[in-house]
């Protein structure tokens, strides 16, 4: 491929003119359906990559986005990130991924700083921001809000529902009838984040059960790593407090405590049955494959990037600040249900 491929390069492979392909790439109306597929068949076989300097400065738009994540070694988030270039792909449009990890000052750069002229708009998931920073949104970037730290920010919010979702794993493992049950990345303090939130799903069912809360089975982490799962388990085992079933916040969580519990001798599921949470795709693919929520990864990435070209292309709509919660659904497999399970 060539080092840098041009506009005529592209138009010689698609047998039309330079103009012909300008008006594709900048999204003008006024080519025919045949002809742009042309066109954009050439364009992703030689690679072409607009100059998005010039071409921001024709339109007022650079066609780029940014996705502000706290950290692309979670799978959750790389996941994610691949959705949202998929969908943004559909749409021609650019995304740069921004890892921000849990430093304040860097998600507060990316939405106030010099950067934010670089973009049409941000797609933002905070960790380290709260409530009382939603004022921070108050800027002229068109900008949708993903996560749970933030519910009211005067922007677009598109999310999960973290507590029916976790509750339903809960009860997944209630209906199999394990009562002894761990909740795996619950973090002190949290209350209105993703961990604060699946808790609170947990205590839901517990309560529903019957069941009475043990505090004894909370299993604090310090983050949602294999690493944090494994070391919070391992910690519990050697402290010979009983379980039967576990509900991790994450995958991650989950197929870290997995290996301890394989390690330490216990067969999952028939001594401990657990469940994980986001649907990664190496739940496919563990020994045993793991259960887990479908927490709807792709219909949040479709709707955040929608509802961002919504106030990208119209900057001035009265529109309010829509919010969208995400279907989900248990998947299980045989971390909880053994051999029955072929998903």
């Amino acid at each position: 491929m060539p080092a840098s491929v041009t506009l005529r390069d592209v138009a010689q492979a698609a047998g039309v003119s330079v103009r012909t392909v300008s008006n594709v790439v900048n999204q003008y109306p006024f080519v025919s359906a045949a002809t742009r597929e042309r066109v954009l068949e050439s364009v992703r076989t030689l690679g072409y990559r607009p100059n998005l300097t010039a071409r921001g400065l024709r339109l007022g738009r650079t066609g780029v986005i940014t996705l502000v994540i706290p950290d692309l070694r979670n799978p959750y988030f790389a996941e994610l990130a691949d959705s949202v270039i998929t969908a943004a792909a559909l749409e021609n449009v650019f995304v740069l991924i921004e890892p921000v990890g849990l430093d304040r000052d860097r998600e507060v750069e990316v939405l106030r700083g010099s950067r934010t002229k670089m973009v049409d708009g941000i797609l933002f998931s905070a960790l380290a921001l709260g409530e009382e920073d939603a004022y921070l949104f108050e800027t002229s970037t068109p900008t949708v809000l993903l996560g749970e730290r933030i519910f009211n920010a005067p922007v677009d919010h598109v999310t999960m529902q973290n507590v029916e979702a976790s509750r339903a794993a809960t009860d997944h493992l209630l209906s199999i009838g394990r009562k002894r049950i761990v909740a795996l990345g619950a973090q002190r303090g949290e209350v209105v984040g993703s961990s604060g939130l699946r808790f609170r799903g947990y205590l839901d069912a517990l309560e529903a059960a019957g069941i009475p809360h043990d505090q004894a089975l909370i299993g604090e982490t310090r983050s949602w790593h294999r690493a944090d799962g494994a070391a919070t388990i391992g910690e519990l085992i050697e402290s010979d407090i009983a379980f039967d079933g576990v509900v991790a916040f994450s995958d991650a969580l989950a197929l870290g405590a997995m290996s301890v519990l394989q390690h330490a001798g216990l067969r999952i599921p028939e001594d401990v049955a657990i469940i994980g949470f986001d649907d990664t795709d190496e739940t496919r693919y563990s020994l045993p494959t793991l259960s887990t929520v479908d927490a709807g990864r792709d219909e949040i990435a479709s709707t955040a990037v929608n509802f961002l070209l919504d106030r990208i292309k119209d900057p001035n709509a009265s529109l309010p600040p829509r919010r969208h919660f995400s279907r989900f659904q248990v998947i299980p497999r045989q971390s909880t249900i053994g051999r029955a399970s072929n998903r």
